[in-house]
């Protein structure tokens, strides 16, 4: 039993070490498979982030206010991160909406260099989710959203795996290319447990109504990246996890009590 446990825990150190930045021991036991089999912890990560995000809200809130406070939780999230969803969202972007055959997309998303695309893209995204993350703020549903968001994000994201190829074919340039395989049922059963939490502190129509919508967005993402590059990358799934913490977000406000916009207006500044 230890050494399961002592192994398991290596698997959230390495799913910690990828997909943060944040300080890891350096004796970890590597391999793909090791790190294709710690992406079962992917919402865990995600409940790691929220819990050090909301202890950064309840600490700043009540020296800065709603709108310096959301700003200064977006860039620790950022750079807890390593900016890495949104570093995929935008080479998606340039890739998807910059070539015209799948092999030039492929390329165009693995430049390090960010077109018009990626930039518009990033400017929305980062624009609308202060617009959300303030909201619930004033509504006093942040750390709720960080809590259903965060995890159920990433989950719905790295589970475009089970049902799409690995689009490069040159998979060891790839760092994501340890996670490119299916996941066994036992374990995309934990992926999907670990994730939804979250929804048991909301009503149960407005659980549904994310639920459904999450797994919508999916199909919807899934057939998307297919018909572009007949596959997914790394960047897709980074893509896919920003689009739907930005749904959550969305649908959250849609399903709490209304504020006026005068009162948003007085609590954001």
């Amino acid at each position: 039993m230890f050494r399961f446990l002592r192994y398991q825990f290596n698997l959230v150190l390495l799913a910690i070490s990828f997909f943060t930045r944040l300080p890891v021991p350096f004796s970890l036991d590597y391999s793909p498979q090791k790190l294709h089999q710690a992406g079962r912890y992917f919402p865990l990560v995600g409940w790691l982030l929220a819990a050090l995000l909301s202890a950064f809200y309840c600490f700043a809130i009540g020296y800065f206010g709603v709108a310096v406070t959301v700003c200064l939780l977006m860039i620790l999230s950022l750079v807890l991160t390593g900016a890495l969803h949104e570093d995929g969202l935008a080479d998606t972007a340039d890739g998807f909406w910059g070539g015209h055959t799948a092999a030039r997309k492929l390329a165009i998303m693995k430049d390090s260099q960010i077109g018009t695309y990626g930039t518009c893209a990033l400017i929305c995204l980062l624009l609308t989710k202060f617009i959300l993350l303030s909201t619930l703020a004033v509504n006093q549903q942040l750390l709720l959203a960080l809590a259903v968001a965060y995890p159920l994000s990433r989950a719905l994201a790295i589970s475009h795996v089970q049902r799409l190829a690995y689009a490069r074919q040159n998979n060891d340039a790839s760092k994501s290319a340890a996670l490119a395989q299916p996941m066994q049922p036992r374990v995309l059963l934990w992926l999907v447990i670990s994730s939804l939490p979250g929804l048991l502190f909301l009503t149960l129509p407005s659980a549904i109504i994310i639920l459904l919508s999450g797994c919508a967005l999916r199909l919807a993402l899934k057939h998307w990246f297919h018909k572009h590059i007949a596959g997914y990358t790394g960047d897709c799934l980074g893509f896919a996890q920003q689009v739907q913490e930005l749904l959550i977000y969305l649908l959250l406000i849609a399903t709490l009590p209304k504020v006026t916009n005068e009162h948003i207006f007085a609590q954001l500044f």
